[in-house]
């Protein structure tokens, strides 16, 4: 933890990862599917980033995007992803699940944390929860290292209140991480005004693809090069990221965050 906070940074590519540790992260979150919250990477991204950084590299393992509720089968696949990221180097693991009242989910959670030692942080599912204060105590009994929140809003920013509650609650028992829009504009009063300790940010910018050919040809807005595009494909659904535009970590974006973390203090 370098001037007493620590920041970690979620990210879905091995660039994002070797850029995250260039500006200054101390821990990695890495995930696939960022446009959907996180989804579990697959071991030969988890292998290849832990060839790239020397920081600590924590895996998602939610194996959709959606609710936290899951079925039998999804529980099989989010064991077998465990025991695999434990064997590809994982140094720690984030996981969550709610019961279908909007409880944490006590008996999946007690059984995916066979993964000890391994640390394990609850993720976002937490805001998503019927009462965040008993949930808080129920990751404490359980043996949580810490919870990634939002403070039950849409952004650390507005739920401040409730982090800095939480913060107070844990007294040190649980880590609480802020995270949700964190961006240079409103770190300093996040971190101020909750009392947090670490924090959780992605520090993406979009970068313009490489690729030069496909069918009509529009002009990129940064680099202004000529590039070739098919208006009438797209892999995903409608409101998934252009092909042509890549969002990784910006070194320049996570070493201001740091700056500002250290300049806190």
């Amino acid at each position: 933890m370098d001037g007493g906070f620590l920041m970690e940074v979620c990210v879905d590519s091995v660039e994002s990862a070797v850029n995250a540790e260039r500006g200054g992260a101390g821990r990695i979150e890495l995930c696939a599917a960022l446009l959907e919250g996180g989804t579990t990477p697959s071991m030969g991204l988890l292998q290849v980033v832990k060839q790239c950084v020397r920081v600590p590299v924590f895996v998602m393992i939610r194996p959709r995007g959606g609710d936290f509720l899951y079925s039998d089968r999804e529980v099989e696949v989010m064991k077998a992803d465990i025991r695999l990221a434990k064997l590809h180097g994982a140094d720690g693991l984030v996981f969550g699940a709610l019961t279908e009242d909007g409880r944490v989910d006590t008996e999946l959670c007690t059984a995916l944390l066979v993964c000890r030692p391994l640390p394990v942080t609850f993720h976002r599912a937490f805001d998503m929860v019927h009462d965040p204060l008993v949930a808080l105590e129920t990751l404490i009994s359980l043996g949580f290292e810490r919870v990634l929140t939002s403070g039950c809003d849409s952004s650390a920013l507005e739920g401040l209140s409730l982090i800095k509650r939480l913060v107070e609650q844990a007294k040190g028992r649980i880590v609480v991480m802020p995270g949700g829009g964190i961006t240079e504009r409103n770190l300093q009063r996040i971190l101020e005004g909750s009392t947090a300790s670490e924090f959780h940010c992605s520090a993406r910018s979009a970068r313009d693809s490489g690729m030069k050919f496909s069918v009509s040809v529009q002009q990129c807005s940064s680099s202004g090069h000529k590039l070739h595009v098919n208006p009438n494909v797209a892999m995903g659904a409608s409101f998934s990221a252009p092909e042509y535009s890549i969002k990784v970590a910006d070194v320049a974006k996570v070493r201001t965050l740091n700056a500002i973390a250290k300049n806190i203090l």
